[in-house]
């Protein structure tokens, strides 16, 4: 239950800052945004603030913004429909309803000979009984039309995410990715807050209770001369001077206030990655310093940006096959392995992961981010537009293979794991 809970909580928290990123921005150009939905499959939660519907959906391992304008969620009024018209007190229809209009006492009904919901903003028709006179009926920009029960907000033009500039579209879909580099940098602060950074200097850092270090009558502090007649000059040195001497008495020259001390240490002899290594009990020296702390945060996030990005490049060239992918399952199992080393651990891992998904939404592929991104690329470059059915087929093709690929990635896990 551990696992299910950090699970469900770091992919949540990598989803929710991605897509509050596209909230975020697409507002401030002026989209309007019809659903911010965390998790995808049917609904478990739901609220509805000012225009915006915001959902908690079953499956934790996705989300989006429904931006007016990117699918078809209008409804066109044709001529010769007959619509209920109710009004708000400056006389502009606030509400067109489409059927059940006996539901209605105060509906003005009519009989639509023309209507623009985008531009203009006007229905024309016939009142019922008044069949030879053509009324025009102003409609309020945030009228609702009304089927079902339903309400669904109309969209004029320029609240629909194609009308606006290049440079407010762009940055509407960048910000999804830039949110989870940005949640990484503030992670690793926390880390960094909580645990400090590591100082690469050859001294002692906090010794286990339980550790050869402590026993032997070293101390936190020490700075280290040499170990076994060899000179150290970091923390690195020091590591792997201990790590290769399991079960041997080594001898460390250690300055402690000013005083030069030989003491015998026998490193513990554990196994790790199928090899044999010595442990004391000593961890690095750290600093809790704030400009070094806000530092790492950035010092983190390059280091593993290439980390990942080098292993990308390995993919694409060979060096690495399908199968070193892993999914939602794969992560899984990663976090219950991770989980068991505690919360700074827990930190880390979801600061990795939210590279992670940063770095691939970012690639050029059709349905993610990257791939929106490179359609603009091409449209700054052309001038104009490329056709949006066009684009619409590529990005579809383009999700019905990420889905294929999930599911091959998907079943690997499985049978790494399970069978």
């Amino acid at each position: 239950m551990q696992t299910v809970i950090a699970f469900i909580l770091i992919f949540g928290a990598l989803v929710f800052f991605h897509e509050l990123g596209h909230l975020v921005f697409a507002k401030r150009a002026g989209i309007l945004c019809r659903e911010f939905a965390i998790g995808i499959g049917p609904k478990v939660f739901s609220m509805k603030r000012n225009e915006t519907l915001y959902t908690i959906r079953l499956l934790p391992v996705g989300g989006y913004v429904r931006m007016a304008g990117e699918d078809a969620d209008t409804t066109e009024i044709k001529p010769g429909y007959r619509v209920g018209l109710l009004f708000n007190n400056e006389g502009l229809v606030n509400k067109i309803i489409l059927n059940n209009k006996e539901k209605y006492p105060d509906i003005k009904v009519v009989e639509v000979e023309s209507a623009d919901l985008e531009h203009s903003l006007v229905i024309k028709g016939y009142e019922d009984g008044e069949e030879q006179t053509l009324e025009t009926f102003s409609v309020h920009p945030e009228a609702m039309l009304v089927e079902d029960g339903a309400e669904n907000q109309i969209v004029p033009y320029n609240r629909q995410f194609g009308s606006k500039t290049l440079g407010q579209r762009t940055m509407a879909i960048f910000a999804g990715p830039m949110m989870n580099f940005l949640l990484a940098i503030v992670l690793f602060w926390i880390i960094g807050a909580f645990q400090g950074i590591v100082v690469d200097e050859p001294k002692l850092g906090n010794l286990t209770k339980d550790g050869a270090a402590i026993s032997s009558g070293l101390k936190q502090g020490d700075a280290v001369q040499s170990i076994d007649g060899t000179e150290v000059s970091d923390w690195m040195d020091i590591q792997e001077a201990i790590q290769k001497h399991p079960g041997e008495e080594i001898v460390f020259i250690v300055d402690r206030d000013g005083k030069t001390l030989e003491i015998p240490v026998k490193p513990k002899e554990i196994e790790r990655e199928n090899k044999k290594i010595g442990v004391i009990g000593v961890y690095p020296p750290v600093e809790k310093s704030p400009t070094k702390v806000i530092a790492s945060g950035f010092t983190e996030t390059y280091f593993w940006t290439k980390q990942i990005g080098s292993m990308l490049g390995q993919l694409v060239t060979g060096q690495f096959t399908i199968d070193a992918l892993s999914g939602p399952v794969g992560i899984y199992k990663s976090t219950e392995e991770v989980a068991k080393s505690g919360v700074v651990y827990l930190l880390k891992w979801a600061a990795v992961l939210s590279i992670n998904l940063g770095i691939m939404n970012l690639l050029p592929i059709p349905a993610l981010d990257g791939g929106r991104l490179l359609f603009f690329a091409v449209e700054a470059v052309r001038g104009k537009p490329i056709d949006r059915q066009k684009e619409g087929m590529v990005h579809f093709i383009g999700f019905a293979l990420l889905m294929l690929l999930m599911l091959v990635v998907t079943w690997n896990d499985i049978q790494r794991f399970f069978l």
